[in-house]
């Protein structure tokens, strides 16, 4: 009668620890889900890019970044969470492309779906990340690049040419070799 009792508790421990595992996937699938990517890079000629949408917000660091302020550079857009595998597996490469870059190339990072920008800033000082990210915690300024990003692809980076127009996309991790290309086939 006790071993079955306890049997009997032990599955209804293994389902309820199964059932919280399955309610956990799905909220952080509604709330914070991410679509790795095949890391696959799309280049657009020149006479094929678009023009990026108006972007402009508040960075962690509490400061005003606007895409219009860039017109001249190159830009680095990476789209990133800090709830995000994929993400943190490229970080280094995005960190080390930047200072490989200089202030030639401009990165900002647009972090989304941090809810709490306190884990966003613990994500950018355990990488090193010096370049900015604007904070964009309801994936609103996300949702200005509709047709170029998917609003679940992340992470995602985009590289805006001098004009400010998409020279390239890669939806999933990029790394470094792959963005330095990149950079250097938008100039």
């Amino acid at each position: 009668m006790r071993r079955t009792a306890a049997l009997v508790a032990g599955l209804m421990l293994a389902v309820t620890a199964c059932s919280s595992g399955q309610q956990a996937a799905q909220n952080r699938q509604g709330q914070a889900g991410f679509v790795s990517g095949t890391g696959n890079v799309s280049v657009f000629a020149p006479a094929d890019r678009k023009q990026a949408p108006a972007l402009s917000g508040t960075t962690l660091d509490g400061k005003a970044w606007t895409l219009s302020d860039q017109v001249g550079k190159v830009v680095v857009l990476n789209v990133w969470g800090s709830w995000c595998p994929p993400c943190r597996k490229e970080a280094p490469d995005l960190v080390a492309a930047a200072k490989e870059l200089g202030p030639s190339v401009q990165f900002i990072g647009l972090n989304t779906r941090d809810l709490d920008p306190a884990p966003a800033k613990k994500f950018v000082q355990e990488f090193g990340v010096k370049y900015p990210s604007i904070y964009d915690p309801n994936g609103k300024a996300l949702l200005r690049f509709r047709g170029q990003i998917s609003p679940k692809a992340i992470p995602t980076t985009l590289v805006i040419d001098k004009t400010g127009k998409v020279a390239s996309r890669v939806v999933g991790e990029v790394s470094k070799e792959t963005l330095l290309g990149m950079v250097k086939d938008a100039g």
